[in-house]
């Protein structure tokens, strides 16, 4: 799981039938999580951007988004509220 900001959204109006009904977002990690790679994450919480958001990869983020057969391999799962020592520069 990481910890990232919503920077931007995706419009995908043709997609597999899994995805139909997802919004999509744009979430660029925070430096201590050590990866520079901004993501693409299946937004469950209703994040909006500039927000801080905890994201979950892989095969987690299908349970998370309750559907096992969507080829989801990120998805925001909660937004932060209050964290200690987050890197937000």
């Amino acid at each position: 799981m990481l910890i990232g900001k919503v920077v931007g959204f995706v419009v995908s109006t043709r997609k597999c039938e899994e995805l139909v009904g997802n919004k999509f977002m744009i979430v660029e990690p925070l430096k201590t999580m050590n990866t520079e790679k901004r993501i693409v994450a299946v937004d469950k919480v209703g994040a909006g951007i500039g927000e801080l958001v905890l994201v979950a990869q892989g095969s987690a983020a299908r349970v998370g988004t309750s559907n096992d057969r969507a080829p989801i391999d990120a998805a925001i799962v909660g937004i932060v509220d209050a964290g200690q020592n987050l890197d937000l520069e």
